[in-house]
């Protein structure tokens, strides 16, 4: 029998989906148990569903840190091992140069707070981070931290909405404001970017003319409940792989792109 993999979680907010995680981790759904729990927001009630099932939990308070740099960057205690050049080269959250004063705030304000998260995260053992409802970017700081083979991801989000479309904080107000016919969710791994990352599963559902936001949301967790531990047990069962892929088009222009190959069962 493989042995469970340990998961680590970082939420915002009410940690539904967090919630759906445990439960499925309890029944047997997913070959894994939570390590851990890590949050921005010290009155997350995914903070309360973590105490109850009595896994350890941490508060980074970004906005505190995100305060500080913006008032006096110059006293900004960055980590050692930061370099400015190459987190700006590598991301794609913001654009500008090197000078922006904007960019190099939110990117310096960011590894601070990225550091202090993975300060708390090493006194925990995990072999997948995933995101339920964690309302912050990650940057490139963050990222290599974790995933230390750049050929096998293990930082997973579930975003609202049916990527590349609709990507940022509020995907199915997005989906129900544009007038889509249909909405859905998108579990993928995160790479530099905003919710750019390789895709590795997707649910969807019709959407009728008199259909309100509110019903598109609910119906969408209910797919979210689903697909987020059915994804995590993909990635237990080591059945996940990312491959870089050539397409030649048919005016012979050639395109790559990253994608998720899911291996059939052993």
């Amino acid at each position: 029998m493989k042995e469970k993999i340990r998961i680590g979680a970082l939420i915002s907010g009410g940690g539904s989906n967090l919630q759906a995680i445990m439960d499925s981790c309890e029944n047997g759904q997913i070959s894994g148990k939570v390590t851990f729990i890590g949050s921005d927001n010290s009155r997350s009630e995914g903070l309360k569903r973590a105490a109850a099932s009595k896994v350890p939990t941490f508060v980074v308070d970004y906005t505190s840190i995100i305060r500080q740099v913006h008032a006096d960057p110059a006293t900004a205690s960055l980590p050692a091992d930061f370099d400015y050049e190459d987190i700006l080269a590598k991301q794609t959250l913001v654009q500008g140069g090197k000078d922006d004063d904007k960019i190099r705030s939110f990117l310096i304000s960011r590894a601070i707070a990225e550091a202090q998260l993975l300060a708390e995260m090493a006194n925990h053992s995990y072999d997948l981070l995933v995101l339920a409802g964690f309302m912050r970017t990650l940057t490139p700081y963050f990222i290599d931290r974790v995933n230390l083979d750049r050929s096998n991801p293990r930082i997973m989000n579930i975003h609202p909405a049916l990527l590349p479309a609709f990507p940022g904080t509020d995907g199915y107000g997005d989906t129900f404001r544009y007038g889509c016919k249909v909405a859905g969710c998108t579990v993928h791994f995160i790479d530099y970017g905003e919710d750019t990352g390789p895709i590795i599963g997707q649910r969807a559902f019709a959407i009728a003319p008199d259909d309100s936001l509110e019903f598109i949301r609910e119906e969408g967790l209910k797919l979210e409940w689903q697909l987020y531990p059915e994804c995590i047990q993909l990635f237990a069962e080591g059945r996940l792989k990312t491959v870089k892929k050539t397409f030649t088009l048919p005016n012979g222009q050639r395109y790559q792109r990253t994608i998720v190959d899911i291996l059939p069962e052993a």
